[in-house]
């Protein structure tokens, strides 16, 4: 048991620390991305079933004050379209002010927010773009949102909320061909790059390792026009591995979680919105806080089923293994 004042670590068997907590504040968003979901949407989350302002922060309070998180990233669904997130923001930063702060968004609406974001102790933001080709970003995304987007962007950087981190899905035969334009596009504009595998996390069910783009031929698209060298620094807990793009200072990553798999150095943890822990993104369980707290738990005992829920964690996601099963919730649901 925990008790008032103490601090355990979210550990598994294999000797991993969770650190790095990924919190997703609603599933719903304003894009429809083709391998996420299809075009007319899913069956969004009921009210009463997602965590309030308070729960979340409360939460978020066990996780920084008894178990060691020093990470906070607020994912979606499309995290913007939550109406508390500024203020979930500065009271997550009033528990812990050195606790990191940060956000994953597809950038609609931040040029209206960066700067209250900001002002609130957001430290930094992802963006997901994969394309620089306004027709190609309404085929993929099914919306002609492209330059709201780069408003975002832009607004992001105005602000300080850096370094703004661009998080890129290759898709064959659609922008398979814009990887080396969208290199140079991120280094002219002060971005860091990174490049995702396309993961098995589509509410279709649609996703096929051949049909994914993977880090090898991303490798190979970038180097017909860059000379890429490890960057050297260690990679720790991080997803990228990292590459100086000719000789640096510019780097570009590339996030293989399908075909080389970085499971055993994961220091991440996943709260949904409707308040369930997730020790794995394709853990296909998960530990319900939400009960718990409703019905009047202490904040040790709600970080005591946390240590639990960890405990369970696996080795690796198991992608490759013959048995493996995608997870019933895609990834709009769980949170990046």
């Amino acid at each position: 048991m925990t008790t008032p004042g103490s601090t355990r670590a979210l550990a598994d068997r294999y000797g991993r620390v969770a650190t790095d907590l990924r919190v997703s504040l609603t599933d719903r968003c304003n894009l429809r991305c083709s391998y996420c979901m299809p075009a007319e949407g899913l069956d969004w989350l009921p009210n009463d079933d997602v965590l309030t302002d308070d729960e979340v922060v409360r939460l978020i309070g066990v996780a920084v004050r008894q178990l060691g998180i020093r990470e906070v990233r607020f994912t979606g669904g499309e995290p913007l379209v939550r109406r508390g997130l500024v203020d979930i923001v500065g009271r997550t930063k009033a528990i812990d002010p050195t606790v990191e702060a940060s956000l994953t968004t597809n950038a609609l609406g931040l040029s209206r927010q960066a700067a209250a974001l900001a002002a609130a102790g957001l430290d930094r933001v992802n963006v997901s773009l994969d394309t620089l080709r306004a027709d190609t970003f309404e085929t993929i995304t099914r919306r002609d949102r492209y330059p709201d987007v780069i408003a975002g962007l832009e607004a992001a950087k105005a602000a300080g909320l850096s370094p703004v981190k661009i998080n890129a899905v290759l898709l064959r035969g659609i922008n398979d061909d814009e990887a080396p334009d969208l290199v140079r596009w991120a280094i002219d504009e002060g971005y860091d790059l990174r490049f995702i595998e396309q993961m098995p996390l589509d509410a279709q069910h649609g996703w096929s390792r051949t049909g994914m783009v993977t880090a090898d031929e991303i490798f190979a698209k970038l180097a017909d026009v860059f000379e890429l060298t490890p960057h050297g620094e260690p990679r720790g807990s991080a997803p990228a591995e990292l590459f100086l793009v000719d000789g640096g200072p510019a780097t570009v990553g590339v996030i293989a979680s399908v075909t080389r798999p970085f499971c055993g150095d994961c220091d991440r943890v996943r709260l949904t919105a409707d308040g369930q822990v997730r020790n794995c993104l394709f853990a296909r369980e998960e530990s319900d806080l939400r009960a718990a707290l409703r019905a009047g738990a202490t904040d040790e005992e709600i970080a005591d089923r946390w240590v639990t829920a960890m405990a369970g964690k696996r080795a690796g996601h198991g992608i490759d293994d013959p048995s493996f099963l995608q997870p019933d919730r895609p990834m709009s649901a769980i949170g990046g």
